[in-house]
C-alpha cells in the first residue's frame, strides 16, 4: 500500500520512538514530541509500539491511498474527514481507496498523531524513522506528491491507552541544577505563571515570566539534557526543551517535567499560561 501526500499543513513530519543511543555522536533520541498521543494512535489501528505515524501541527494535512487503509487519529481535537465525513474523537475508521483522507485545524491543542495500520514503511536512520527538526537527522519532511510506502506489520491487539487529563500545572522534579539558584527563585518558578512565546518548537518552549536569579555566577560546563529538561538561560526565562532538543545545554536546568507533563507540554500553543508544581512522592 501507498499513502500519498496532498498537502501538509503548516507542519507535518514522519515521527517514532526515536533513536535512543546516539548521544555519543551528538544526535539526540527526537521522537514524538507527544509521547502518549503517539502511541493511543498506534494502539487504536494495532500496530506494534515504536511504529511511524505522521505528526501534524495545527491541521491543514490531506492524504490518499491506493488501497483499503486503517486510520486513527489523536492527540487534539482536530478532526477526521473521509471525503469530507468526519470520524469520531479518536476512532478507528476504515478508509476505501481513493478518498481523500483530511485533518481539520484544531481549536484546542497543537499536534495530531495520524496512524495507518501496517505503519509508514520509509528507510530508518540509525534504527529511527523520526525527522529531527534541530539537528536534520532522519527522513525529509514529506511534501504534496510525495508517496509513503505503508508497510504490511501484524496485527497487534492491546489495550489502548487512556486519554490523560491535560488540566492543572506542569509537574516537575527539581534538579539537578536547582542548588544553581536562590531559594526565592525556586519558589517564584513553583509558583509564578508563565506564557509561552511564538519563538517556541519542537526543540523547546520559550517561556516570558519572572526572572529566575541565580545563585551561582561561573559558567557551567555542558552536560547531557533530557526532554522536559527546564533550562535557564543569563535572562532567566526558562526555556522547557521538547523532543527534538540539543544532546548537551550550557546553562543550569532547574527542574525537569514528569514525562506524562512533557506530553502536556507538546501540546501547548503561543499565548497560553502555565504554572509548575512538583511532582508527587
Amino acid at each position: 500500500m501507498r499513502m500519498r501526500v496532498l498537502r501538509t499543513g503548516p507542519m507535518t513530519v514522519l515521527k517514532d520512538a526515536g533513536r535512543p543511543g546516539h548521544a555519543y555522536q551528538g544526535v539526540a533520541p527526537s521522537g514524538a514530541v507527544d509521547r502518549g498521543a503517539y502511541a493511543r494512535a498506534n494502539a487504536l489501528v494495532g500496530n506494534p509500539p515504536g511504529t511511524a505515524v505522521l505528526e501534524c501541527t495545527l491541521g491543514g494535512l490531506r492524504v490518499s491511498f491506493d488501497e483499503p487503509a486503517v486510520l486513527a487519529l489523536t492527540g487534539t481535537d482536530a478532526v477526521l474527514t473521509v471525503d469530507g465525513t468526519p470520524a469520531g474523537a479518536e476512532e478507528v475508521v476504515q478508509v476505501a481507496a481513493g478518498a481523500t483522507v483530511a485533518v481539520t485545524m484544531p481549536r484546542r491543542g497543537l499536534r495530531s498523531y495520524l496512524a495507518v495500520r501496517g505503519g509508514i514503511d520509509v528507510p530508518p536512520v540509525l534504527g529511527s524513522r523520526s525527522t529531527d527538526q534541530l539537528a536534520g537527522v532522519g527522513p525529509a519532511r514529506p511534501a504534496p506528491g510525495d508517496v509513503l510506502p505503508i508497510g504490511d506489520l501484524p496485527l497487534v491487539e492491546s489495550g489502548t491507552p487512556a486519554v490523560p487529563d491535560r488540566q492543572g500545572p506542569l509537574e516537575v522534579d527539581l534538579g539537578p541544577r536547582d542548588d544553581w539558584f536562590t531559594a526565592s527563585a525556586i519558589g517564584t518558578f513553583l509558583s509564578a505563571e508563565y506564557a509561552i512565546l511564538p519563538a517556541s518548537n519542537a526543540v523547546g518552549l520559550r517561556l516570558d515570566g519572572p526572572a529566575l536569579t541565580r545563585s551561582r555566577t561561573e559558567e557551567l560546563p555542558s552536560e547531557g539534557v533530557v526532554r522536559g529538561a527546564v533550562q535557564v538561560p543569563p535572562d532567566g526565562r526558562p526555556i522547557i526543551f521538547q523532543a527534538d532538543h540539543p544532546v548537551t545545554g550550557g546553562y543550569p536546568v532547574i527542574a525537569v517535567l514528569t514525562p506524562s507533563s512533557a506530553d502536556r507540554a507538546a501540546q501547548l500553543r503561543p499565548g497560553a499560561r502555565i504554572r509548575f508544581t512538583r511532582a508527587p512522592g
